[in-house]
């Protein structure tokens, strides 16, 4: 189920939906407390010089997976956004960990319950997150995204991190309040309610 996310909604308007939605890969993840936006008229973006064999899947349709991997050692989760072709998409940093708690233990050799997917390398080893899952839809097992609980959340904003483009862009996403983020907010005044 889809979570009644609109995926072919600018990337950043689709990062600040998917706070508090629930991300299940095979029955293991938990709540989204964390995403960054970014879109191919961004210099951040992967599809900002056009598309390469590389980031084919974010030019593909919305609401499907854009799995890579970062520095060549961590795979990196992504929902693309906006119609096929445009090369958009939404970088998952950090979850809640709620269902599969031990499994995810054991992928990451870790019993921290707040590092266990406070970071984007960290979610998906801990979701056993690979390139099978690169262009697979959301919307179709292995993935189930179940909508946020009744009531109000407030959503950061705050730049993105770990780029050297564009790192003025308010496009870094996250819960107020939660612990499992991969890193603090450095003010509160962009905080909105949702």
């Amino acid at each position: 189920m889809l979570a009644s996310i609109d995926f072919s909604a600018p990337a950043h308007e689709v990062a600040r939906l998917l706070i508090g939605v629930t991300l299940l890969i095979d029955g293991v993840g938990g709540r989204i407390v964390e995403t960054e936006a970014y879109d191919q008229t961004d210099p951040a973006s992967h599809t900002y010089a056009g598309q390469t064999a590389r980031n084919v899947s974010m030019f593909g349709p919305p609401g499907h997976a854009y799995v890579y991997r970062s520095y060549g050692l961590h795979w990196c989760f992504n929902t693309v956004c906006r119609e096929a072709g445009h090369g958009a998409g939404v970088l998952l940093r950090a979850i809640e960990p709620t269902h599969g708690i031990e499994t995810m233990r054991a992928r990451r050799g870790l019993q921290e319950l707040k590092l266990l997917c406070a970071g984007p390398g960290r979610l998906a080893q801990a979701l056993g997150i690979d390139s099978r899952l690169n262009g697979q839809s959301l919307s179709e097992p292995p993935f189930e995204l179940l909508a946020r609980e009744a009531g109000e959340i407030e959503v950061l904003t705050g730049p993105r991190i770990g780029i050297s483009k564009a790192v003025d862009v308010p496009w870094r996403f996250g819960l107020r309040g939660s612990r499992f983020l991969s890193r603090g907010f450095a003010a509160e005044p962009g905080t909105q309610q949702r």
